[in-house]
């Protein structure tokens, strides 16, 4: 089963918290900006995530999701 919280950014999905760690998809940007490059599975048998540590700086937060944005898929309608 997933985790406890979806987030999304204008409509695309970016990431969740995860037993209290903020986890964001893999994308160019999102493994450009991360500071240990460190991936670590939300769930098991789920695809790896992101953990990001950063979880007070605002700025940084923004400019992850900002950057993120154009790489992620639309979503699917269902």
């Amino acid at each position: 089963m997933m985790g406890e919280y979806l987030l999304y950014f204008r409509g695309k999905g970016f990431g969740g918290i995860y037993d209290d760690r903020l986890l964001v998809k893999r994308t160019p940007f999102s493994a450009h900006l991360s500071s240990d490059g460190r991936e670590t599975l939300p769930y098991p048998g789920a695809k790896p995530m992101f953990f990001v540590k950063e979880v007070d700086d605002c700025a940084f937060l923004k400019r992850l999701v900002a950057g993120m944005y154009e790489e992620l898929p639309e979503l699917k309608n269902r």
